[in-house]
């Protein structure tokens, strides 16, 4: 059942304040809202709407009573089957447009942009074709900027903001070859005039024909590229691929501003994304653990009533001005969800600035750290590998990256290496140091063995010549149990050597 809201009550009436604060909070809260907009946000602006009884129908009638029968008759796709018709929509599309290039957007235009900025704005889809909402910020699906023209869709669908379902009055597109180009000065001109200007695709492609002797193309006109009734959108598949997209994202709330729903498609659109917010709400509170009351709001903003198909669809009905709802939300929003509109520039107390510099030097000291206990070739500070000479000074800092290490630095050295390295280098070394040793037992042996043969009375005692004797053999016996462990395939040193008494 609709809740209908009107926002001229007095202030006494405290329970259409609550509900209205309860939209309010909505707003703040929601994060992924979708937008639905028709030509009454754009009536403070000085631009008419379509079936109010100063709008764009009764305008149209009134001034031309003898070519039209309703004003609806005028943005019908059948008035260009008579040349008088469709004389009358030329000049009067140039009118309109003169009148929209003088104006300027309105609050309803900015809160649009103001939800997108707080990144709570899911996607905007808007009927009007006065193109206010790209003048504020948001990309239209009829900008040139989002056109890719690569792959089947013609859009950038991620970077569009704004759906434009009926067109720009910005744009003319030709009716033969669908070019698509700004609308110029001198195209108003020519609309004007009530004449429809060549299309210059058209028109070059066939001078370049008849310049090769060949046969004449027929050239197109263009025409304002505005969708009117019974007519393709030229982007439909785009737009209802967005529309699909949006709806698998699962839209929290839904705003509906300035249209009385009267068009199929529209209706058809309204009522999908009401179905998934709805849902969405139905979602939250399941579990009083994730109630959130705030969701699945649908909220109908204007001042003309809705029938009664959309009881089951529209929660709430504000009755009033769309200008004066939204800056009545964001006054509410900014004093429910301060923090949400404090933007922080400078800071001007330098106590301040110095603790969070600090926190700041602290954080990176650590982390710093970490990623040097965590890189390889690095020296560890232990007695080990201080107390070792190395032939080059380390660096004082971590290199950030090997191929950036000095060419000074060695990476197998035995210091700046992986643990792993490190180990099979220890090892390594200790073997080394092993033959080394048993090399200088042998050599010790040999020496001595030789010295005894060359000098017999070396020793003036048998003490001494005893114990060098057996000195002998001990380092001749080691150096062969060394040279067996290890494998060396080389001859033994001991040399007998036989020591006579002499009387």
């Amino acid at each position: 059942m609709t809740v209908r809201l009107d926002l001229d009550a007095p202030v006494a009436e405290t329970s259409t304040r609550r509900a209205l604060l309860d939209i309010s909070l909505a707003v703040a809260k929601c994060k992924k809202i979708v937008v639905v907009t028709g030509a009454g946000i754009s009536c403070s602006c000085g631009i008419p709407d379509f079936r109010s009884s100063d709008g764009l129908y009764a305008l149209v009638k009134k001034q031309h009573p003898d070519v039209v029968l309703k004003g609806r008759d005028l943005f019908d796709a059948s008035l260009f089957r008579d040349p008088t018709s469709t004389a009358v929509f030329y000049t009067f599309i140039s009118q309109l447009k003169h009148r929209i290039d003088v104006a300027t957007p309105a609050p309803t235009h900015q809160f649009i942009k103001t939800l997108d900025t707080k990144q709570k704005l899911l996607r905007s889809y808007t009927q009007n074709i006065d193109g206010f909402e790209e003048k504020v910020g948001l990309l239209g699906s009829s900008s040139q900027e989002s056109v890719s023209g690569k792959g089947k869709s013609k859009m950038k669908t991620s970077e569009v903001r704004n759906v434009q379902l009926h067109g720009d009055i910005h744009r003319v597109r030709c009716t033969l070859c669908s070019l698509d180009v700004p609308c110029t000065e001198e195209y108003l001109g020519l609309f004007n005039k009530g004449v429809a200007p060549e299309c210059p695709e058209c028109k070059l492609r066939s001078e370049m024909r008849q310049a090769r002797s060949a046969r004449a193309l027929k050239v197109g006109n263009l025409r304002p590229a505005i969708v009117l009734y019974d007519e393709t959108h030229p982007l439909g598949d785009d737009i209802g691929m967005i529309q699909t997209q949006d709806i698998t994202r699962k839209p929290d709330m839904l705003i509906i501003m300035g249209t009385s729903l009267k068009v199929h498609g529209l209706k058809k659109l309204v009522k999908e994304f009401a179905k998934v917010v709805h849902a969405s709400k139905a979602s939250a509170t399941s579990t009083p653990r994730s109630a959130k009351p705030w969701q699945g709001k649908v909220v109908f903003v204007n001042k003309t009533p809705l029938g009664s198909e959309w009881d089951d669809v529209i929660d709430y009905h504000v009755s009033g001005e769309t200008d004066r709802w939204v800056e009545n939300v964001v006054d509410d929003w900014k004093k429910m969800r301060p923090s949400d509109w404090q933007i922080q520039q400078t800071l001007d107390v330098d106590c301040v600035f110095n603790v969070v510099k600090e926190s700041a030097s602290v954080s990176t000291q650590k982390a710093a750290y970490r990623r040097k206990s965590f890189v390889e070739n690095v020296p560890h500070e232990d007695q080990t590998v201080s107390s070792v000479t190395l032939p080059f000074k380390p660096s004082s800092s971590t290199p950030s990256s090997p191929t950036k290490r000095r060419k000074t630095e060695c990476h197998y050295s035995d210091v700046e290496s992986s643990p792993r390295k490190k180990r099979g280098v220890s090892k390594g070394a200790s073997c080394r140091e092993k033959e080394q040793a048993s090399q200088r037992l042998y050599f010790l042996d040999t020496t001595n063995s030789a010295s005894l043969v060359d000098n017999p009375k070396i020793g003036p005692g048998p003490s001494k010549i005893s114990g060098r004797q057996s000195r002998s053999r001990t380092l001749s016996e080691l150096s062969t149990k060394k040279s067996r462990t290890k494998s060396i395939a080389r001859q033994s040193g001991e040399v007998w050597v036989e020591i006579k008494k002499t009387t």
